[in-house]
């Protein structure tokens, strides 16, 4: 009598791939995205913006380290202009953050995380 229910191909199931290899790939798929995270947050990203009149540097974690303004760009009564070279400069520089994020956690190619 033929056999019904359970998983196609006897125990192994998932097309023949033995769970505790599945398990080992996940885990080890999961030290490799921890450490790639680790190594995102050490590094270092910085933009600039009105030729170089205003630096920001974030690290890979988002933090702002560093925001440098040249004395050239500070106008009193042009206080809007400055806000809008340093929105633009940080802005800058968190969208490298996220570019260099997307890259290191493609290599993963894991449906539904990203």
């Amino acid at each position: 009598m033929a056999k019904r229910g359970g998983f196609p191909g006897g125990m192994g199931g998932f097309g023949g791939m033995n769970l505790n290899s599945l398990m080992k790939e996940a885990k080890k798929m999961q030290a490799d995205m921890e450490k790639s995270q680790s190594e995102l947050a050490e590094k270092e990203f910085s933009a600039t913006a009105g030729g170089g009149a205003i630096k920001v540097v974030v690290t890979g974690a988002k933090v702002i380290k560093e925001i440098t303004i040249q004395k050239e760009v500070v106008d009193p009564d042009d206080v809007e202009m400055l806000q809008d070279l340093i929105l633009t400069c940080t802005n800058d520089a968190l969208s490298q953050v996220d570019s260099e994020q997307a890259r290191q956690m493609g290599k993963y190619n894991i449906p539904g995380l990203m």
